[in-house]
């Protein structure tokens, strides 16, 4: 899978779980884990910090809804720090 594809299907994801009640969006984001955590291949510094980002966003977000602490403030720096990464990686 490319980097862009598991960058689309993140944002995919994260949009979609946002929505969800949180259990649900809870397994949601533990499933993106292994899509964010290591890239395909070396990227480029910019694009390794994008996804770095992306990654700790998502983590923010997982915590709070494992703590049952409110997450409205956090999904969208969750989603736009994946649109960054997405838009690097296109």
């Amino acid at each position: 899978m490319t980097e862009s594809e598991k960058a689309q299907q993140i944002v995919a994801a994260l949009r979609s779980a946002e929505a969800s009640p949180p259990d649900a969006a809870l397994q949601t984001l533990n499933g993106l884990m292994g899509l964010v955590r290591s890239p395909s291949a070396e990227q480029p510094l910019e694009v390794e910090e994008a996804r770095s980002a992306a990654f700790m966003s998502i983590c923010e977000v997982g915590k709070a809804l494992h703590r049952g602490q409110p997450t409205d403030a956090l999904w969208p720096a969750a989603v736009s720090a994946s649109q960054r990464w997405l838009a690097l990686v296109k």
